[in-house]
């Protein structure tokens, strides 16, 4: 590890990306902390203004999503004093989709962000003309002193893969699509007596987060009785487990489509053996390994995969990716 600065020192750039990868080595909830080291900093603290921020962001999509190829990427802007609000981005995740709020109270799009977007759509923005499930929301920038602004999201700067099926071909009719890159935006990045408050950072999927969780989850896109209705499934009883069927076939499509476009993801079979890699690999060194369970085990068969059969370390204190109230 390089050496810490000191109070009068400012950290150098290689202190600063060592610090963001024990970051993410200390990440309780990361299955894929065996690539740690790999993580790659772009140091974006000289942004004095909202749009900087945002031009620093539409770089980071860029220099992580790579054509497919997804790189680990954290991206750090200026850090804050611990009294200090600091540079927020409001955004959960850099890329999401719209969730619009009909008369009826149903809702278009995705359910999870159902309250960002009518929040800022009461701030002004414009939601296209005929609203789809899969509308880009726009990033929302708050910069020390200022009021916040909304920036448009490029389609152009957003790789997102076509979900289809292998064996299925009625999956297509489903219409269904996701983005490439998974790029959390709204926590601090703490250690070393320091505290960026904007810090997004990224790597690849686990197809169960977006299978398993975004498209199956009741309170977000809810497609498991839609698919199990096509897959002519029988859903009067629950013992029928058309639910587990179900979501195995939409895994598998996630799975299927972004290996078809090119795009890196990991199965939860995989990611959970190079987990135990990562385990065996820190205790050789003397490390302990924080993890917190409910986060580690996959949502599809878990009992299946070796991270289900032991229990993890407490967290350590830092460096660390920590949760912020939200920006909004």
């Amino acid at each position: 590890m390089s050496p810490q600065p000191t109070s009068s020192t400012p950290p150098s750039r290689d202190q600063l990306a060592e610090m963001a990868r024990i970051a993410w080595r200390n990440n309780n909830r990361c299955i894929g902390r065996l690539f740690w080291n790999s993580l790659e900093m772009l140091d974006a603290r000289s942004a004095n203004s909202a749009d900087e921020v945002f031009e620093g962001c539409i770089r980071h999509l860029r220099e992580a999503t790579n054509g497919g190829r997804i790189r680990s990427v954290v991206t750090l802007f200026a850090a804050t004093p611990t009294d200090e609000r600091g540079i927020r981005i409001w955004n959960r995740q850099l890329i999401r989709y719209a969730g619009y709020t009909a008369a009826d109270g149903s809702i278009l799009g995705d359910p999870g962000q159902q309250a960002f977007t009518a929040k800022i759509i009461e701030m002004g923005w414009q939601p296209p003309a005929s609203p789809g499930r899969f509308d880009l929301l726009p990033l929302v920038i708050e910069y020390p002193g200022k009021a916040p602004r909304i920036y448009p999201l490029p389609a152009e700067e957003v790789l997102e893969v076509t979900i289809s099926h292998p064996e299925l071909p009625w999956f297509d009719d489903l219409d269904l699509k996701w983005h490439a890159l998974p790029v959390v935006s709204d926590m601090a990045l703490i250690g070393d007596g320091l505290r960026f408050t904007a810090a997004p950072f990224s790597g690849y999927y686990m197809g169960t987060e977006i299978a398993s969780r975004n498209f199956a989850d009741e309170h977000r896109y809810n497609l498991l009785p839609l698919i199990a209705d096509r897959m002519g499934l029988d859903r009067s009883s629950r013992r029928m487990l058309w639910k587990d069927r179900a979501l195995v076939e939409l895994n598998t499509a996630v799975l299927h489509s972004f290996r078809e476009a090119g795009v890196a993801i990991v199965d939860h079979h995989t990611a959970s053996a190079q987990f135990m890699q990562h385990v065996r690999n820190e205790e050789k060194c003397g490390r302990s390994v924080p993890g917190d369970w409910s986060w580690l085990v996959p949502p599809l068969s878990g009992s299946a995969c070796p991270v289900f059969h032991r229990y993890y370390d407490a967290p350590l204190p830092g460096p660390a990716f920590v949760e912020q109230e939200r920006a909004w």
